[in-house]
């Protein structure tokens, strides 16, 4: 098997789990470690494939930040699916914090629950959606408006947090990575989300599978920091496996 046959086969795996070990690759193409990391070095540099900690996924280029409007038009019916099943977490008397983003706002909109509950929230679209339903009490952060999430973020809604303890925060991402953790665009955003995180009990990931693989530019967290993270049925498996094995429950919507 040459070079370029190599190459392929390893794209090929890529594509169908979306990170694959070293130590696989080597069992599958029959060549040693050292030939494999050569042959993903040469992937990498043509910016193929990303490598991290004892293997590869796709290609992770930095995530652009668009606009929310925009990002309401993509995995529309992954993003559904995932609002339906977060909303089965909910329950009465429940203190949740809602962050920024799509499918979170797929989640605030599916939010059918006829129990008492509170929803702090820096999502203006969160907030009007939530805010005639007689049995949830609705606090919106103030900050400085972030228009292309249409949320806000600042001292102002971080010093309001930090007052605060909520049982559980369903936030929305723009990436993860196994090794590098979960990612956004902004930095002010990712910065407001870390104390989100610790004004919580639980911190519910809603994601849907084309984040995996990918980084945004603000790093939220590690992922030993999570606690369930509910993804579509596309999510790569060998993806999926791994965050189970680091003891994080995973639903696939």
């Amino acid at each position: 098997m040459n070079v370029a046959q190599r190459h392929k086969i390893i794209l090929t795996e890529l594509q169908k789990d979306g990170h694959v070990k070293v130590s696989d690759l080597s069992e599958r193409l029959g060549v040693s470690s050292v030939t494999i990391r050569k042959d993903l070095t040469a992937l990498e540099n043509k910016k193929m494939l990303f490598r991290n900690h004892g293997g590869v996924s796709l290609f992770c280029s930095l995530i652009s930040d668009r606009h929310i409007d925009e990002k309401e038009k993509i995995m529309v019916d992954e993003k559904l699916r995932i609002a339906e099943a977060a909303t089965r977490l909910l329950e009465r008397n429940d203190r949740i914090i809602i962050a920024s983003g799509t499918t979170v706002l797929a989640f605030a909109n599916k939010i059918n629950f006829s129990e008492p509950m509170t929803v702090i929230t820096s999502s203006v679209k969160v907030s009007l959606a939530l805010c005639y339903r007689p049995n949830i009490e609705v606090i919106q952060l103030g900050g400085a408006m972030r228009r292309n999430s249409a949320s806000v973020i600042g001292p102002e809604a971080e010093i309001f947090l930090a007052e605060l303890s909520c049982n559980k925060l369903f936030i929305s991402i723009d990436g993860l990575d196994v090794d590098f953790g979960l990612t956004t665009s902004n930095i002010g955003e990712a910065h407001l989300n870390q104390v989100m995180m610790q004004a919580a009990q639980k911190v519910i990931v809603l994601t849907d599978s084309s984040k995996f693989g990918k980084r945004g530019f603000g790093k939220i967290c590690n992922l030993n920091q999570v606690h369930q993270i509910i993804t579509d049925t596309n999510a790569p498996a060998n993806t999926v496996q791994m965050i189970r094995d680091k003891g994080i429950e995973v639903m696939l919507a």
